[in-house]
């Protein structure tokens, strides 16, 4: 098997894993990551991690999607997996680019469709918070943050389009080289 080499393929912009014998290309591309701000009553579903990165830190039931899955079903088994949390889904509350670890992250707002939570083996324990109650300074993620405030900006309103990065918080992102090369005879 031969080994891969980092390097431009004709007609690309950038390097990527490729192998020289016959031109293969391994194309490297972000992870989605799907989850949910679960709301009852007015208070949101925590989780506090029992694994890295990030353990014992605070996050949203959320995680990668599994191949053959949308990402409504993705964001219900991490709720499930998370937090034994059957949720429904009203929407799309926000998606995230996070460049710098090559993630997408797509956020719905959602609430409980039956009764009952249970810490899974992701997490040490699982619980629902007051706006006020929740532990701010042990939030495992900067887009944590920025859900549960889109969530508090958004819980009485009816969802539009969803937020995205805040400009005003430049962690996870990293602008691109500009302008990009472009192929001969490319359009954009």
């Amino acid at each position: 098997m031969p080994d891969f080499v980092r390097t431009v393929p004709p007609g690309d912009d950038r390097e990527r894993l490729t192998c020289p014998d016959c031109g293969f290309v391994a194309y490297e591309n972000p992870k989605i990551v799907v989850g949910s701000v679960v709301a009852e009553g007015g208070r949101i579903l925590l989780c506090r991690r029992a694994i890295e990165p990030r353990r014992g830190y605070w996050t949203l039931p959320a995680g990668y999607m599994e191949m053959a899955e949308t990402v409504e079903e993705g964001a219900r088994r991490e709720a499930w997996e998370e937090a034994g949390a059957r949720i429904a889904i009203e929407g799309v509350l926000a998606v995230y680019s996070i460049a710098r670890i090559g993630q997408v992250q797509v956020i719905f707002r959602a609430g409980l469709a039956e009764p009952g939570i249970a810490a899974g083996p992701e997490s040490q324990e699982v619980g629902f918070f007051g706006w006020d109650e929740i532990p701010w300074q042990d939030i495992a993620f900067p887009s944590v943050h920025w859900a549960l405030r889109r969530w508090h900006d958004m819980r009485d309103r009816p969802l539009a389009a969803p937020a995205t990065n805040p400009p005003e918080d430049p962690r996870g992102t990293r602008p691109l080289p500009l302008p990009l090369a472009q192929p001969a005879g490319s359009a954009l």
